[in-house]
């Protein structure tokens, strides 16, 4: 039996509130299947002096995808069933369709829907609603990858599945939720709650920091299956104790969603239904994190040792980082590690076969990594490779390696030469996208670039635009209608054989190669 060192994790516990700092959270420890520790500070609404409590419902969003499959499971037995069910939902596409069970692991290779409503002209504080989800995920015509090739998160996996619940059974997915799930996991107080504009209990959430304050966050979303529930922390530590309570239970949910899954082409893959099973300082455990404008969540179970922690706030605070830091105090793990100074780590790269940059920059703490939605952290060791959660970085020949395991995706990105800056009048204009049937417009303004997207939600904000290297632009877009925002989209600007603009692709890691053609 894994010994807890309880004197450690209650001052880990007592740190929470200065470490990761806000207006609230609530942090829970299982170990055994017993609650041993929790905690709740800070406000729910600071401005009603509303105490954050453990009864406190918080929407704990993308960790909602796990209940989504569980409750597939629970009600379909084995996801291939309603697999001639996806095509209703995707009449356009002109590939293979996805699986249900592509679905479910985040294989599709669909582009998020989130982050697609960036390049439909949404503005961040927009309201979006039941009905606006649907015909988005139905107009997609391509992927960016073949179903089953990779690892791509995408909320709209997730959408399609709460709605095939729903019409395969004929029931409300809240009502099915509270009856199949939470019932018997003794959630007493979680329900669903997929109007943002309405959160429970009166919680707000904020975004900022110390630096600029915090404001209340203006979300409009409406969301289910991909995200929706609301749950205290009393609740999600009783989860945590009801799969203690089944671990012995082949046929138990928890071990059914945490079951090995794999990608088409055999290798192992560390995402399924709605689960991350991944590693942490050499310890398996699945998780899954949430975050919505204002909101932060994680929750982590390592089943050997019988440990779950749960971290959730009302603030935009990496949850994560506090759940691990949890995990080292319970389990006194030494956080050393051996590493080298990172030397020559600073570049800028474009990985073609995705049609992203990827940007390096070296400071004391290691190597940053721009790639994904969010910046993520890798430290160079003695054999020169430089690692980061479930990814590695090595350089031969120019080019920078990347090998990301968890996506089964392998990057070989050639060196650019970064420019200071690069005339817009040159690609200022009007570009059509036939995928998305939106378009972009380009404004160079005196020396700046703007763009600005328009589509099936309207005429979007004016976004940032800079030059990086020769043709390779990016559009900073760091708020969205979800969380996290999209981040910097990759514009790779084409020429005819003459040097003429043509058209040009944008991407970001949720929605990569969208192609657009030059009208004006």
């Amino acid at each position: 039996m894994t010994m807890l060192d309880t004197a450690a994790l209650d001052r880990a516990l007592n740190r929470l509130p200065h470490r990761f700092r806000g207006p609230g959270g609530v942090a829970g420890i299982v170990k055994d299947g017993k609650v041993v520790a929790r905690r709740a500070w800070g406000f729910a609404d600071m401005y009603r002096r509303l105490p954050m409590t453990a009864q406190t419902r918080l929407p704990i969003c993308s960790i909602s995808k796990q209940f989504t499959c569980a409750l597939l499971l629970d009600q379909f037995g084995d996801p291939a069933t309603l697999d001639d069910k996806v095509g209703e939902f995707l009449p356009n596409y002109r590939e293979r369709l996805p699986t249900v069970s592509e679905l479910c692991h985040n294989q599709s290779g669909l582009r998020d829907y989130w982050a697609l409503t960036v390049l439909q002209g949404a503005y961040p504080e927009n309201e979006f609603r039941r009905e606006d989800a649907l015909p988005l995920i139905a107009s997609a015509k391509t992927g960016h990858f073949p179903a089953g090739a990779h690892y791509s998160y995408s909320n709209g996996n997730f959408r399609i599945l709460g709605e095939l619940i729903e019409r395969g059974t004929g029931r409300d997915l809240a009502d099915l939720l509270a009856e199949r799930l939470f019932v018997p996991a003794g959630m007493s107080t979680a329900v669903l709650s997929p109007n943002t504009r309405v959160p429970p209990d009166g919680v707000i959430g904020y975004e900022g920091n110390d630096d600029v304050g915090f404001l209340p966050a203006d979300n409009g979303v409406y969301w289910f299956g991909d995200a929706g529930i609301a749950a205290s922390l009393d609740d999600m530590l009783a989860w945590e104790c009801h799969i203690d309570a089944t671990r012995d239970d082949p046929g138990g949910v928890y071990n059914r969603l945490s079951a090995p899954a794999f990608y088409a082409d055999g290798a192992p893959a560390t995402y399924a239904y709605g689960l991350r099973q991944d590693v942490y300082r050499g310890l398996n455990f699945t998780g899954h994190g949430g975050g919505l404008r204002g909101f932060g969540s994680y929750r982590m179970h390592l089943a050997k040792e019988r440990l779950s922690v749960v971290v959730m706030f009302n603030h935009g605070t990496s949850a994560y980082n506090a759940a691990t830091m949890l995990v080292d105090a319970a389990l006194g793990l030494d956080t050393a590690t051996e590493t080298i100074p990172p030397t020559d780590w600073d570049g800028l790269w474009l990985d073609e076969a995705q049609g992203l940059v990827v940007r390096t920059v070296a400071d004391a703490d290691g190597v940053k990594l721009h790639y994904g939605p969010s910046a993520t952290r890798a430290t160079v060791a003695p054999d020169g490779i430089a690692r980061g959660q479930d990814f590695s970085l090595g350089k031969e020949d120019g080019r920078l390696l990347m090998l990301r395991r968890s996506e089964n995706l392998t990057v070989s990105a050639r060196q650019l030469e970064p420019v200071e800056w690069a005339d817009a009048t040159l690609i200022a204009g009007r570009y059509w996208s036939e995928e998305l049937e939106a378009f972009l417009e380009i404004e160079a303004r005196d020396g700046a670039a703007f763009a600005v997207f328009e589509g099936l939600y309207g005429r979007g904000p004016m976004e940032r635009m800079y030059a990086l290297a020769e043709d390779v632009w990016i559009v900073t877009s760091r708020r969205a209608l979800d969380a996290a925002a999209p981040g910097d989209w990759t514009v790779l600007i084409q020429r005819d054989a003459a040097g003429v603009v043509t058209g040009l692709s944008v991407g970001c890691w949720l929605a990569r190669g969208v192609t657009y053609r030059r009208v004006i």
